[in-house]
């Protein structure tokens, strides 16, 4: 009669059920690793997008030098667009769809433009005639910049 020891089946059952654990473990950091370069590639579409936008602009405007009236009004569209990106920026943070560290180098970014002669003008003239329009960056405008969109409320 051969006696079958009761350890080997749990020694099994123990070593199968930490293969397991260690399956999970690589499946979630697999996932994790997936949506940071998602969010990533992501982020990095939406700098592309910037790049191409503020290439129209008149590069004394984005350099921050003063512009004439008729030169801002010539580029109004094209700084329309930007607003419009800057304010999608800021919704996306609210959002949680970009990180903190690219929304602190975003943010930055959109203070300085509109803090330059030719984007406050362009700025001023959209936002008067466009009430209803860019409540992100306007609300964020508010704030001083300062607040986190990621701690509003979705919905006011």
């Amino acid at each position: 009669m051969i006696h079958m020891n009761s350890t080997i089946p749990n020694s099994v059952s123990a070593f199968a059920n930490v293969v397991i654990a260690l399956g999970v473990l690589v499946a979630v950091y697999q996932v994790r690793v997936t949506l940071k370069i998602n969010k990533t590639n992501f982020e990095d579409t939406l700098t592309r997008e910037y790049r191409r936008i503020t290439s129209n602009l008149p590069a004394d405007a984005v350099l921050g030098k003063p512009l004439n009236q008729i030169e801002i009004l010539s580029s109004l569209d094209h700084f329309q667009s930007y607003f419009d990106l800057s304010n999608e920026q800021v919704f996306l943070r609210q959002t949680n769809r970009i990180t903190k560290e690219t929304w602190a180098h975003w943010r930055g970014g959109i203070r300085q433009n509109l803090q330059f002669p030719a984007f406050q003008f362009a700025w001023n003239l959209i936002k008067s005639a466009s009430k209803d329009r860019f409540q992100e960056l306007r609300k964020l405008e508010s704030t001083g910049f300062e607040e986190d969109p990621r701690s509003w409320p979705l919905f006011d």
